[in-house]
């Protein structure tokens, strides 16, 4: 993720009359072989192993951290008591208290912070958001959004940082894939009410990378049944986080239905949204989709966009707002929002051990 933000500053200048410009000038990893790839970029001054190294660089605004759940809460602390802004990963910590005592030392510092997720960016979901607040779905029904994987299907596959509690959390998957699932319906102020979870480990083992076996403890699908408010009435609002989803590489989706519309929009056909109108015949329309981004770019209408373009739409919202430039624009996921994905998680990990439903 450190190369695509490389990649996303590299082509900053394909944003039109954005108020703010951004380079990349230090690198961190342990990795030698990453920190030679990051020497090709033109604008980095700094390559090191020690990030508090690249904290005391005073040519440094704001850091991006990508780093295993483990490391989140002491590294985005360093990055907040450097004095500089933050672009923390999801999930925000390794579980809810790390959450908290993130959030805590944000409130404390003062400093500019937000959560990575980029598929809301994408015209699609963009479009699912416009639909839904033009109020011309009716009573919402129902609403399902989610993201799968398919990649940990094969059990010879091996064993990685996600893959064990120590490293990714108890809540496994959730932590993974959850805020991709849950920053839309936050965003539209859909806040579970309780949660009945259904979660699932498949693979309890998989290869070491030495010959052996190692244990795979982390949760590989997750399914939480939510309530949640709107309009003084409670919708049901599905959310699904899976490694193990036949046949899906990299699939993230959305659809809410409504008494007079729905909307349904997938990463499987991206430039595809599906719109719903109930008249005197009930229709299902397929739009094509351009590229119709939150911030504009040289890039014409009738293009597709694709991953480097969302990630790059990500970034160009949270310079916007850190600069006070966002308007009534989508923004990145809050430092509340984050908390809030935590809180939902740990009640679904309760959930799932009692088997009932809890309250949020």
């Amino acid at each position: 993720m450190g190369r695509e933000a490389a990649s996303a500053f590299g082509r900053w200048f394909v944003l039109e009359s954005f108020p703010v410009k951004a380079e990349l000038v230090a690198v961190c990893d342990l990795q030698q072989k990453l920190l030679d790839w990051f020497k090709q970029v033109p604008t980095v001054k700094l390559l090191t192993k020690d990030h508090a190294e690249l904290l005391r660089s005073p040519e440094v605004d704001v850091v991006y951290v990508a780093v295993p759940h483990n490391l989140h809460e002491k590294m985005y602390l360093d990055v907040l008591n450097a004095g500089k802004d933050l672009l923390a990963e999801k999930p925000f910590g390794i579980d809810l208290q790390a959450a908290h005592t993130i959030s805590d030392a944000i409130k404390r510092s003062g400093r500019f912070v937000r959560c990575s997720s980029e598929f809301p960016f994408l015209p699609g979901p963009q479009r699912v958001l416009q639909t839904v607040q033009s109020g011309k779905l009716g009573h919402i029904l129902e609403i399902h959004s989610g993201f799968w994987h398919a990649s940990d299907l094969d059990p010879n596959k091996p064993i990685n940082w996600k893959r064990q509690v120590k490293t990714c959390g108890e809540i496994g998957v959730m932590g993974d894939l959850g805020m991709h699932a849950v920053h839309v319906p936050f965003r539209l102020g859909w806040k579970p009410l309780r949660v009945y979870a259904q979660l699932q480990k498949i693979y309890t083992q998989r290869p070491d990378g030495k010959g052996g076996m190692a244990p795979a403890d982390t949760w590989d699908n997750a399914m939480l049944h939510t309530e949640v408010k709107i309009a003084n009435q409670e919708v049901p609002l599905r959310l699904e986080m899976k490694r193990l989803a036949p046949g899906e590489t990299n699939t993230w989706f959305i659809e809410v239905l409504g008494t007079d519309g729905g909307v349904r929009y997938s990463t499987k056909e991206p430039k595809t949204i599906w719109l719903f109108e109930r008249g005197k015949e009930q229709i299902w329309q397929r739009i094509d989709l351009g590229h119709q981004v939150p911030f504009r770019t040289i890039t014409g209408g009738i293009f597709e966009t694709g991953f480097p373009d969302c990630f790059l739409q990500m970034w160009a919202a949270y310079a916007a707002e850190r600069a006070g430039q966002l308007g009534n624009r989508f923004g990145c996921v809050t430092p509340e929002e984050a908390v809030q994905s935590h809180e939902l998680f740990a009640a679904a990990l309760e959930s799932n051990a009692h088997k009932k439903v809890v309250a949020l």
